[in-house]
């Protein structure tokens, strides 16, 4: 499939020469402005863009800027095509992202070898980062199943947890609730970060996780434990591996779940807005899973039960903002068993 160039700049005659140095190898969309590439943005994402620095409205320097501040095109790689021999602005622009600096006037063989060049690095690095994400994921499925098997009494709880996590997150996208920080978010990332939210149980003695029967007040103090063991053991992975972004989610899951909105939770006894959202939204999900799901010390209850349950808790244990959330899409909770 032949890879899609933008090419942005305000003289005509600059896109038609770009355009007849390009078109035999890549799709060439030719734009005037700033404005128009971002107009463009809007229905079609290429594999490169080359950028006039000088433009009226918008300069070079402006459209990188707002490509590098949206997720959506943040990754896209930009080339910045340019008549100013400056060094100070090939700095500027290799600090804010740019890949290179490509100077006016050019000739149709050396545009075409430099973007080639730009474009089979880009897949290169596509490639390698394909191959960490399934490493990384692999690694998660390989914690999460460790939980799970030692857990006899959880089957299947963190990957529905981890699917409702998502159901909540985006119902709550379509209703405008905490947009600025959600729409932030890689929704599928955070989804998978949820999977490692009981990773802390691994520290917990089998006969306590595996009692078939009501916990004792001390056993039950030990299992509280779990969720600054979980911290611990994402603190340590971070520690060997470096700071991650996927981490980072994980980790507010796994401390903040047991958490409750009138402060009577756990561990840190968090109250309200102080409770990271992440804790907030794992507190319905988790809770729903726990009260459908049959336990040693108790019967499976149906879904309506766990509607009542958490509806009634609304304010008190929960957020009643998203337990409004949750409520609205409950239908799609049930869909899940």
């Amino acid at each position: 499939m032949m890879k899609t160039i933008f090419t942005v700049d305000d003289n005509n005659l600059n896109l038609m020469m770009i355009e007849e140095a390009l078109e035999e190898h890549f799709s060439v969309m030719t734009m005037l402005s700033g404005k128009k590439l971002f107009h463009m943005l809007e229905t079609m994402i290429p594999d490169l863009i080359l950028l006039d620095v000088a433009m009226p409205d918008m300069d070079g320097f402006e459209a990188l800027r707002l490509l590098k501040a949206n997720k959506h095109y943040e990754k896209i790689p930009v080339v910045f095509l340019t008549a100013r021999n400056d060094t100070a602005n090939e700095v500027r622009g290799f600090e804010m992202g740019a890949v290179d600096f490509i100077p006016k006037p050019f000739s149709a063989p050396a545009l075409l070898n430099r973007v080639k060049s730009h474009l089979s690095v880009d897949e290169l690095i596509r490639e390698r980062t394909g191959q960490l994400d399934r490493l990384k994921n692999g690694i998660i499925s390989v914690l999460a199943d460790m939980v799970e098997n030692r857990d006899l009494t959880t089957g299947g709880h963190i990957e529905r947890t981890a699917t409702y996590i998502r159901i909540l997150i985006d119902a709550m996208l379509e209703r405008g609730l905490h947009n600025e920080e959600l729409s932030s978010w890689d929704l599928d990332m955070v989804a998978s970060s949820a999977r490692l939210h009981d990773v802390g149980k691994i520290s917990v003695s089998d006969l306590i996780l595996n009692k078939p029967g009501r916990l004792t007040p001390d056993e039950f103090e030990k299992i509280k434990e779990h969720t600054v063991e979980g911290e611990k053991i994402i603190d340590h992975i971070v520690d060997q591996t470096g700071e991650d972004v996927f981490l980072k989610h994980a980790k507010l899951f796994a401390g903040y779940h047991h958490e409750r909105w009138d402060g009577a939770g756990y561990p840190y006894r968090l109250k309200e807005n102080d409770i990271p959202l992440h804790g907030r939204i794992m507190a319905i999900a988790d809770a729903y899973d726990a009260i459908i799901s049959e336990r040693p010390y108790k019967e499976a209850y149906p879904p309506e039960t766990a509607e009542r349950i958490i509806m009634a808790d609304a304010g008190k244990h929960f957020d009643p903002d998203i337990a409004d959330v949750f409520y609205q899409a409950r239908e799609q909770f049930k869909a899940v068993l």
